[in-house]
């Protein structure tokens, strides 16, 4: 499975509780993480924010994790889809480059499409499904 991963689902599985597990998978090579450049900056860009309290050991690790296991992608195809938080259409863009076959979010603009084109746009919650059901 080829997955999109929404920023605040990664800064949720870092700060533990259920959504681990999401990190945990992709560590476990259960899917494949598509991120673009765009993506991997806003991850740090988040991660390292000091309300967060990640130390840079763990944000190191996640450096490698990504280089050495996600698949990263080059979007050519702008996307407009969603207008109210235009930063949320690097998600789709990587969607469409990288032939996702979900996009897993916390985020109400991305939910609130439910798809894209053919691609699912998943609660953490029914990723985890679909993973303990892989």
């Amino acid at each position: 499975m080829r997955a999109i991963i929404d920023t605040n689902i990664v800064v949720s599985a870092y700060l533990g509780g259920r959504l681990e597990i999401i990190l945990r998978s992709f560590k476990e090579d259960k899917y494949t993480l598509i991120v673009s450049k765009a993506i991997a900056d806003e991850y740090f860009l988040v991660l390292k924010r000091p309300r967060f309290r990640i130390d840079s050991e763990a944000l190191d690790d996640f450096a490698s994790l990504l280089v050495s296991k996600a698949e990263f992608v080059t979007p050519f195809t702008p996307v407009t889809a969603i207008k109210s938080d235009p930063s949320d259409n690097i998600f789709l863009e990587a969607a469409l480059a990288g032939k996702a076959d979900c996009v897993v979010s916390g985020d109400a603009h991305l939910l609130d499409l439910k798809t894209f084109g053919a691609i699912p746009i998943l609660t953490a919650r029914e990723f985890i499904e679909l993973l303990q059901n892989l």
